[in-house]
């Protein structure tokens, strides 16, 4: 049976995943949303791989038992970088602190995201989804590139989602004033605007010994909507998360994609965990991305020089 492209994700969503046992000793990870759900697992394996680790994320006291569980148990330096993602100043503020800190990034792991069921906004004024998923890491990524490409190689993850699949982007309706708001649509508008920015920058990268590939990290149980009301927390804790599998099959996804050696040069994929795959047509359309990129660069406050 051959299946369509627009349902293929679910034939690689249950298909045999790859695997890496590669040392990432003296390397250095920075992963943010390095708290929970998929940013943990990726943590947690990475460290198990002798990667040290920066975990950026907005709760300190939430990390530093973290931080003290994964040096204890892997002897290898964990350090902590607070920022909060919804606002565009502190995540200046984080990418400043780690180009002042470390001579060196071999892998950023962009993982932090949100799902909200009810339109919300940032300090700024966006449709919080929009800002936190996109936005954020895409103004993190931009700064931390010249780093990147001075230091040499090195790899960028972005954590993406088949709920890209949902929806598109509307360039002059990024905050739903004019139409209906769902959780799925401004999730899936945040996802295909990563993969749309991703397609610009991999333009950017060529040349360089940087690669950068998205990554949808499987259908685990994470906190990603833990900020929504009690009706959606109950639904997910009573019957949604017993579809969900362990978020350790995200962790060791990543790791294959941050450590393997056959994903040397490897660049501006999509991956379903480890199986590249199409994206949806309208996630992967180039008349879009510089669209996206510019609106994404003119929103964030940055300009190429």
């Amino acid at each position: 049976m051959k299946w369509p492209d627009e349902l293929i994700f679910m034939k690689n969503s249950r298909a045999v995943q790859k695997e890496t046992h590669a040392s990432m000793l003296g390397q250095l990870s920075v992963i943010t949303g390095a708290t929970s759900g998929v940013g943990l697992s990726a943590a947690r394996v990475l460290a198990a791989a002798k990667s040290n680790l920066v975990m950026v994320c907005r709760n300190k006291e939430k990390a530093l038992p973290i931080q003290a569980e994964l040096m204890n148990t892997h002897g290898i330096q964990v350090d902590i970088v607070v920022a909060d993602f919804s606002k565009f100043n502190e995540v200046k503020s984080a990418a400043d602190q780690i180009m002042k800190t470390y001579p060196k990034i071999d892998v950023l792991i962009n993982s932090v995201g949100i799902h909200s069921t009810r339109k919300l906004f940032n300090e700024d004024g966006i449709e919080l989804c929009f800002a936190v998923n996109h936005l954020s890491t895409f103004l993190f990524t931009k700064l931390l590139m010249p780093k990147l490409i001075k230091d040499g190689k090195s790899r960028i993850i972005q954590i993406n989602s088949e709920g890209h699949r949902f929806s598109g982007v509307k360039l002059k309706d990024i905050n739903f004033k004019r139409r209906i708001y769902t959780g799925l649509k401004g999730y899936g508008q945040s996802k295909t605007a990563q993969l749309l920015t991703t397609i610009e920058l991999v333009k950017q990268l060529k040349g360089s010994e940087v690669t950068i590939n998205c990554c949808h990290p499987g259908a685990v149980k994470t906190a990603i909507g833990s900020n929504n009301g009690f009706l959606y927390r109950f639904f997910f804790k009573h019957v949604t998360s017993h579809f969900l599998k362990d978020p350790i099959i995200s962790g060791k996804a990543i790791y294959y994609l941050a450590a393997d050696p056959e994903l040397d040069g490897i660049s501006g994929r999509f991956f379903n965990l480890t199986i590249d795959e199409k994206p949806a047509k309208h996630a992967t359309d180039e008349s879009m991305s510089p669209k996206v990129y510019e609106l994404s660069m003119n929103l964030v406050g940055l300009k190429d020089a």
